[in-house]
């Protein structure tokens, strides 16, 4: 979201400026209209990419990371994805229907944990096995598997291969899911904390509205007889 609206803020400047630069170079400099052109151009090229660089840097100190941290984070969920499309490229590739559910669950956690990193980076150190290891070694096993798979014959061994394969993929999913679970934890926790200042509020305002009801006949009765002696 905060791309897009990088990406919109960027073209309202710059494309006027390019509207502006190319009547007033055409028609009061005299230069020409390819010369006009080109250079309206590059004002546009210029101000698109100074305000670029200007909203990274925005961005990454609003995260509290420098730009270089904000870069590699950035290149890694890249990367990341890219190893997400050649994960679903072999859904089709597998020859069994609980294999191809465990792919599917796979690229359902890896996408999430994406998504997350995406929208809040720093959550990104949450997940450093997920990018640099885990995701990796369940690419790794996935091709292997079903190269093995789509062989026309298997012998026992190849069969105890592919069972291994399944088995260590099934694992891999735990190991995933459990990334995730890392990278939320800091979302549960902040909610717990919520829900416990809400219930604190909550106790707060009961106790108030207990203190203000108002008095009970005996206690009435009471407070009549203290105003009583109290005149004497």
């Amino acid at each position: 979201m905060k791309r897009v609206q990088n990406f919109i803020t960027r073209q309202s400047v710059s494309l006027p400026i390019m509207g502006v630069m190319f009547p007033v170079l055409y028609l009061g400099a005299e230069i020409g209209l390819l010369a006009s052109g080109a250079v309206a151009a590059g004002s546009y090229l210029a101000s698109t990419t100074t305000m670029k660089q200007v909203q990274f840097s925005s961005t990454s100190k609003e995260l509290g990371m420098t730009r270089s941290e904000y870069k590699h984070v950035l290149k890694q969920v890249q990367e990341a994805k890219a190893k997400v499309k050649r994960l679903q490229s072999h859904y089709y590739r597998v020859r069994s229907i609980s294999s191809f559910k465990q792919l599917m669950e796979m690229t359902k956690i890896a996408n999430k944990i994406l998504m997350i990193v995406q929208q809040n980076p720093r959550k990104f150190y949450l997940a450093e096995s997920f990018f640099y290891s885990h995701l990796d070694s369940a690419l790794e096993l996935t091709q292997k598997y079903t190269l093995l798979a789509g062989q026309p014959v298997k012998d026992r061994e190849m069969t105890i291969a592919l069972q291994d394969t399944r088995e260590m993929l099934q694992s891999m999913n735990r190991v995933m899911a459990n990334d995730l679970k890392r990278v939320l934890s800091s979302d549960v926790e902040q909610l717990r904390m919520e829900l416990d200042y809400a219930k604190l509020a909550v106790d707060n305002q009961q106790s108030q509205k207990l203190l203000v009801q108002p008095l009970t006949e005996d206690e009435g009765d009471v407070e009549n007889e203290r105003k009583s002696i109290d005149s004497q």
